[in-house]
């Protein structure tokens, strides 16, 4: 007899393009997202610099971490758009 909680990918991708709830199919232990793991970096900054990250930090209500992560990916994002402007690709 078949495992209930075990069913074929062809019977999981049925039951989702039906709109079932297969949450119960999924084995949440192995869940990643490539390319979106972390990894710890250490920046030194001026101690006037950490004011100001400190006192942007409290206005917009984010942690020092958040701000900081949050200018960086603009930042990347706004020079990708930047490059592929004057190039034409981004490589």
């Amino acid at each position: 007899m078949k495992n209930p909680s075990t069913i074929t990918a062809q019977e999981f991708e049925q039951r989702f393009d039906d709109g079932e709830d297969i949450t119960h199919y999924i084995d949440e232990t192995s869940i990643h997202r490539p390319g979106l793991e972390s990894r710890r970096v250490n920046v030194d900054f001026p101690e006037w610099i950490i004011q100001k990250l400190d006192l942007q930090s409290k206005l917009v209500g984010l942690s020092r971490q958040s701000l900081i992560k949050l200018w960086v990916s603009e930042r990347i994002q706004q020079e990708h758009q930047n490059h592929k402007s004057l190039t034409g690709s981004f490589r």
